[in-house]
């Protein structure tokens, strides 16, 4: 018991990094994810699925989340059906880009240390406060991105003291930096940069701020071999979360298919 009640207050990731460090080193190997990752390969390891694209979107009542669902191995599909975007709490969501496995692990991690500080502080961290946090957990992560497993991911959440959605980038050195508008990363986040670039305007309502996303990620997939576009065939669309002051909820599969094949046919016209 005394292991549990020491100095490291209401952060498990700190009790992890100081009393189980093999644990918190060996996660993502335990997961069963193979390792991908957007930057060259280190030549130690074996070829590994890759290639990503998710973004976040402001719109006048808080923050859109999307990612596409491919991942590639060298020239080869390694998955249609991978989720890149997950709940970290009720009022926010983190998308992964880079190593699948670190990636995969740091979103679930994140998720159990946000339970954890508010089960022991009776209250939820603020959404400047998670940030800060999951910078921590990429700056953690930096020994393993010398050796070519890359952990980029991309915050989004809902700030309930200032009334809006909030948007987070980082970079491999757990550097936080915020985003006013929208920002996209991954293997095919510039193609969804520009696209958003062109489209985006304030006071965005649900339904523009979803056609916007489904059209980015549409052009990065038009460009990128690692992004995957909507496969009528399969029935697999990109994942959709949507942040607002209500909390979180998933844009439901029907409503995502239903606005790709619209704008299918509206490409298909102009073609």
């Amino acid at each position: 018991m005394p292991l549990f009640l020491d100095d490291h207050g209401s952060s498990f990731y700190d009790f992890l990094v100081s009393r189980g460090q093999d644990l918190l080193r060996d996660a993502p190997q335990a997961a069963g994810h193979a390792p991908a990752s957007g930057p060259q390969q280190s030549s130690t390891l074996p070829a590994f699925p890759h290639g990503t694209t998710v973004l976040a979107i402001r719109f006048q009542n808080g923050v859109l989340m999307a990612g596409d669902r491919q991942a590639t191995e060298g020239f080869q599909v390694s998955g249609r059906r991978i989720d890149k975007v997950f709940k970290t709490d009720a009022h926010s969501a983190v998308a992964i880009a880079g190593a699948a496995g670190p990636a995969v692990e740091l979103a679930r991690l994140f998720q159990v240390e946000l339970e954890h500080y508010e089960k022991l502080e009776g209250d939820v961290l603020s959404c400047e406060g998670k940030a800060n946090k999951l910078g921590q957990m990429v700056r953690g992560n930096l020994p393993m991105a010398f050796q070519g497993l890359v952990v980029i991911p991309l915050f989004a959440g809902y700030d309930l003291k200032r009334r809006e959605g909030r948007i987070f980038k980082y970079d491999v050195t757990g550097g936080r930096y915020e985003e006013t508008e929208y920002y996209a990363t991954g293997s095919g986040g510039k193609d969804a940069r520009d696209t958003m670039k062109q489209l985006y305007r304030r006071g965005l309502t649900d339904a523009q701020v979803l056609r916007i996303a489904l059209e980015a990620l549409y052009n990065a997939a038009e460009d990128d071999v690692g992004t995957g576009g909507p496969d009528l065939v399969r029935g697999i669309y990109p994942t959709v979360k949507v942040i607002t002051e209500g909390g979180l909820r998933d844009v439901e599969e029907p409503q995502v298919a239903a606005a790709c094949r619209t704008l299918i046919d509206e490409r298909r016209e102009r073609a």
